[in-house]
């Protein structure tokens, strides 16, 4: 597993990279959470008070993936966290196994519940829709975490071979996720795509995350989407607010060098990096997250 991270960071040499699992989710909700459903397909949680903060999960995850930022960021916002159609609590639509499915649920969501302009946090496909609700005018403040859709060439093949196979193989393992997740070297063997630190993260959360990664039923059609599809195009729009675009030194999903190429669509935009994370810096720099989305957002 650990030849599988060398050869993970040198290159798209996919044949050993079993371990390569994406996971985006944190343990269950405090019971102090209210629980709103939407007229939509589109589930949601709201803590704290004040101006609203909206924070959204990427692919195969669910709202409990910000676990770990939640309370402190909702001691001052009003925190909205959703659940994305096809993901925990939402039941897909016809067209959630597409990026551009997605887009439209989202945005109709932020209109119905009187949220467009709102402050918007994204990680991973979820930084990518908070992307796009920069680019159409629909968001406030963004803050955007190691984005997808700014691969090229082989990434596109890397995305696409290491995130089928992983969520083939997670499935294969279901029963045993969660004791393979609560012991150190089972965590680190199964994050080493996506973790800098996957030892030191906790049990609980990550068979959380590794079960949701098997279960959505739409992350094979969604892979193959956003693998394929067109790259995230910019620049925001007015009436959107700043954009922060973060991203992991770590990242072995979207490689740092996209990072680059993010930036040059939203011109502006500050690039912030996360020096010991990677591909998700609220798990590996949870503080440091916290204090890049304050920046922000105010």
């Amino acid at each position: 597993m650990f030849e599988a991270v060398r050869q993970a960071e040198e290159g798209p040499s996919w044949t050993d990279a079993v371990a390569s699992l994406l996971a985006w989710r944190t343990t269950a909700a405090p019971s102090t959470v209210r629980r709103v459903r939407a007229r939509m397909t589109i589930r949601s949680i709201r803590r704290g008070s004040g101006k609203p903060l909206l924070l959204v999960h990427g692919l195969g995850s669910s709202r409990r993936a910000w676990g770990g930022v939640l309370p402190s960021l909702a001691a001052t916002r009003e925190v909205i966290v959703i659940d994305l159609p096809g993901h925990g609590e939402s039941p897909a639509e016809a067209d959630s196994g597409t990026f551009a499915g997605l887009a439209r649920s989202f945005d109709e969501w932020l209109g119905r519940e009187g949220l467009a302009g709102v402050d918007m946090v994204g990680s991973s496909m979820g930084a990518r829709l908070v992307l796009e609700m920069a680019r159409r005018g629909r968001s406030g403040a963004t803050v955007a975490l190691d984005p997808g859709g700014f691969w090229q060439g082989w990434e596109r093949r890397w995305v696409k071979t290491t995130l089928t196979a992983s969520v083939a193989l997670l499935r294969t393992l279901r029963p045993a996720l969660p004791a393979l997740a609560r012991n150190a070297a089972g965590r680190t063997a199964l994050l080493a795509q996506l973790s800098a630190r996957p030892w030191a993260l906790d049990g609980d959360l990550v068979a959380a995350e590794l079960a949701s990664f098997a279960d959505t039923s739409t992350f094979n059609a969604l892979v193959q989407d956003l693998s394929d599809g067109a790259v995230q195009e910019g620049p925001s729009a007015p009436p959107s607010g700043p954009v922060t675009i973060g991203w992991g030194r770590h990242d072995r999903l979207c490689f740092p060098a996209q990072a680059l190429r993010a930036e040059a669509a939203f011109p502006g935009a500050r690039l912030a990096w996360f020096e010991k994370s990677g591909h998700f810096p609220m798990w590996d720099q949870p503080e440091e997250t916290i204090a890049t989305i304050v920046e922000t957002v105010g």
